[in-house]
């Protein structure tokens, strides 16, 4: 442990439950000397408003207008983690909770998750660095995988944006073209190979997908063409469970890595026998939480330290 956040204090909002992201920013802290205040809003601490010129006449005691001013004045750091509301995809692609704090807050504000996982971004990068080496020209397979519901595209997201910076060959594969991410995302994406001379391309062809692959990283998202409308999405997602990631697959591969950013449904998104496999590293990927977090808070406290210290 270092004490390069000695005196230094963080407030870490959750509106949506956690285990790795809550528990690796604490003990992170604590690591560096820092002392980090947990708030679940709407639970140990108020509900929060977001939309500005709102009259407040709903279930919300308090504004982010104030809630972020006010936590600037007691923190040197925010964090925030808050999912869409899975009911409207142009309202939730805006992330008003994040950009709320973002433009009120006069300390810097994390992103702990909400339409995109920085945080996760960089721990599956540092991951993939330890094990690869050298990662410019992989071929790096982003899969979608069968979850009884439909889940945030974030980690999905990050993920192609990360692979895209890096250099790598990005297949994102996905049951058929209701399952592609947002435009945004992927113009980013391409935007990224373009630069990094990767590239990017998007497969519904299980095995050609896998084929020769380095990487598979395996996440379920909900589609954005049903996005809202559970009961219809439903019965076209339930087609897919083959779409699990099991070891013919991974037969299929370059002696692939496999990854994941938990939690995950054994047997449903990746047998045991991929989860539980010595090319599996899911449990590194989550280790590194740790370790990213870590260097981000001491960059943005303007702690200067070899990133070997941290």
């Amino acid at each position: 442990m270092q004490p390069l956040l000695e005196g230094k204090t963080i407030a870490l909002l959750f509106f949506n439950p956690s285990l790795r992201t809550r528990t690796s920013f604490e003990i992170g802290a604590f690591h560096l000397g820092a002392h980090a205040v947990v708030l679940e809003p709407g639970k140990s601490s108020w509900e929060m408003a977001f939309t500005e010129g709102e009259a407040m006449t709903g279930d919300a005691e308090e504004h982010v207008r104030e809630a972020a001013r006010v936590l600037s004045r007691y923190c040197d750091l925010i964090a925030v983690r808050c999912f869409p509301k899975f009911q409207d995809w142009g309202v939730d692609l805006e992330d008003r909770v994040l950009q709320g704090f973002a433009r009120h807050a006069t300390v810097p504000v994390i992103n702990m998750e909400t339409i995109v996982h920085p945080c996760q971004e960089l721990a599956h990068a540092l991951a993939l660095q330890d094990h690869m080496s050298e990662l410019a020209g992989k071929k790096y397979v982003l899969t979608w995988t069968y979850h009884p519901k439909p889940l945030n595209t974030a980690v999905a997201n990050s993920s192609l944006l990360i692979a895209t910076k890096l250099g790598m060959d990005v297949t994102l594969l996905c049951p058929d073209e209701r399952y592609i991410l947002d435009p945004v995302f992927m113009s980013d994406a391409q935007k990224n190979a373009h630069t990094s001379g990767g590239t990017i391309t998007v497969s519904h062809d299980i095995e050609h997908a896998y084929k020769d692959a380095d990487v598979v990283y395996a996440k379920s998202w909900g589609s954005l063409a049903m996005y809202g409308d559970w009961e219809s999405e439903r019965a076209v997602r339930d087609q897919y469970k083959h779409f699990i990631v099991d070891e013919q697959k991974m037969s299929l591969t370059n002696d692939a890595v496999f990854s994941h950013c938990l939690p995950a449904r054994r047997n449903v998104k990746a047998t045991d026998a991929v989860m539980d496999s010595p090319k599996s590293l899911i449990i590194e990927e989550a280790e590194n939480r740790l370790h990213v977090q870590k260097a981000l808070m001491a960059a943005l406290c303007g702690a200067h330290t070899p990133a070997t210290a941290i």
